[in-house]
């Protein structure tokens, strides 16, 4: 609890000078961060600590698809959108307004970002892969994790991955602290200050429930959201080819959600069976045919403009 409160209490801190966020993270705990990283990597990949068993349950059956429900608990999607939200603020903080050069280190900035999150997943895959021999029964993947990295370095090997966790946990707590504040004053009105005071504790005290509690109280809420988060990015890239971009992006952001919903019931232990004609509802995805549905009719709309001169 003290350590939380230190933790967040920090995280509000450097939150609360925006101007300086950019610099403190980028000059200095990221480098640091990525050097603990490498250096799991490469012990992960030069000595694994046992041999890859048989797949089983769903990772058999439908191995796509139970890979893909289980990167929702990763949240990058969520935190992309925020996070580049937050970006583009800091870049106009620094003088940087003109779209052209927006767009230039936006990409830069997901290049290294896509390139970072390869190397850490496929490190974590190949831990989890290797790690039957070193723990058989976990409660969560941080249990898993720290037993790997204890048979693999020592004790030495805790406190790098401490400080990985920690870095990695501290520079995402203080991004998305700023991002919702930005998102919730733009939105509302309210100050930024109270905001970001309003967030740290509500962060410090849900970040008390417990790791495995808390994963299994946010499943559904991710298998409701994360569908309206995919269904931005898809429209996004395809909103050249609609003729009436608003109406499709509320038509495909609504169904994705309501679907979604329904996916988000059925994760939370709730009997749908009313639903189970639906296209992979057994599978938690029912929202992807009808979004895919959603966008094809936006893109079968035409302007108001076409239709009045076919009329005349």
């Amino acid at each position: 609890m003290v350590y939380t409160i230190f933790f967040f209490g920090l995280a509000m801190l450097v939150s609360l000078n925006q101007g300086k966020l950019m610099d403190a993270i980028g000059k200095y705990l990221t480098p640091v961060l990525i050097v603990l990283l490498l250096a799991l990597a490469a012990g992960v990949m030069i000595a694994p600590q046992g041999s890859m068993p048989d797949a089983s349950g769903d990772y058999v059956n439908s191995p796509f698809i139970k890979g893909m429900l289980e990167g929702y608990n990763t949240m990058d999607t969520l935190a992309s959108l925020m996070f580049g939200a937050l970006i583009v603020d800091l870049l106009r903080q620094k003088g940087i307004t003109d779209y052209r050069s927006q767009f230039k280190y936006l990409v830069i900035a997901g290049s290294i970002s896509a390139i970072g999150l390869s190397v850490v997943y496929v490190s974590l895959f190949q831990l989890g892969n290797t790690a039957f021999g070193v723990v058989s029964e976990a409660s969560n993947g941080g249990a898993i994790v720290s037993a790997y990295v204890l048979s693999l370095f020592g004790k030495p090997g805790l406190f790098i991955l401490a400080g990985i966790i920690t870095l990695a946990c501290f520079t995402t707590a203080v991004g998305l602290i700023s991002a919702c504040a930005d998102f919730f004053h733009n939105l509302t009105g309210m100050a930024y200050r109270k905001l970001v005071l309003i967030l740290g504790v509500i962060c410090a005290i849900v970040a008390n429930v417990g790791l495995s509690q808390l994963i299994s109280l946010s499943i559904p809420v991710l298998v409701a959201i994360y569908p309206v988060a995919v269904a931005l990015v898809l429209v996004t890239f395809l909103k050249e080819r609609f003729a009436r971009p608003a109406l499709t992006y509320r038509l495909v952001l609504t169904i994705a959600f309501l679907f979604g919903c329904l996916d988000g019931l059925g994760a939370a232990g709730l009997k749908m069976d009313a639903f189970s004609f639906l296209p992979l509802f057994d599978k938690g995805l029912a929202w992807l045919m009808p979004t895919l549905l959603a966008c094809v009719a936006g893109m079968l709309l035409r302007r108001d403009d076409e239709v009045a001169a076919e009329a005349a």
